[in-house]
């Protein structure tokens, strides 16, 4: 079941080191069985930048307090940067005793680079737009409603309008 799941599942033992690999995560990172059954999960394949934010979010799920929605780069086997989404939880044996974590993954690589799309057309559009959030605050503000109103992103981004 997860080794056929359509998520990269991967799981640590409460050393960090992998011990659960599945065919999603070997085809989206590039990395096989081989290449990563037992070694430190953070050391080896995690960004040096993330290292210690991977490393809270493992540990906080060995602990029982599982993370959700925790987003990261993870870089392939081939040098390319992905983004991932990931969901840790608390792996128990029968008896009920905290044996590791299994991550839950999704790629979402594609989407943010469709967000930064989205913006990129919304600031250099010919005409005014805003946003404003639940509570009435900016959080859009395009060039052509900063030359129109005449204040700045610092100025109103954050602000009721």
């Amino acid at each position: 079941l997860i080794d056929n799941a359509n998520a990269p599942i991967f799981g640590v033992d409460t050393f960090g080191r992998v011990n659960v690999w599945n065919k999603c995560a070997r085809k989206i990172v590039g990395y096989t069985l081989d290449e990563v059954m037992g070694k430190n999960l953070v050391q080896e394949f995690i960004t040096k930048e993330y290292r210690a934010a991977v490393k809270t979010v493992l540990d906080e799920a060995m602990t029982g307090n599982e993370t959700a929605n925790f987003e990261f780069p993870l870089i392939t086997k081939h040098g390319i940067r992905i983004e991932v989404l990931l969901n840790a939880t608390t792996r128990r044996d029968e008896q009920g005793n905290i044996i590791g974590v299994v991550g839950i993954g999704q790629d979402i690589t594609g989407r943010i680079a469709q967000e930064r799309e989205y913006s990129k057309l919304i600031d250099n559009a010919n005409a005014p737009i805003f946003g404003v959030d639940t509570f009435g605050r900016v959080n859009v503000w395009n060039k052509c409603a900063r030359k129109i109103v005449g204040y700045t992103l610092d100025e109103v981004m954050g602000k009721n309008l």
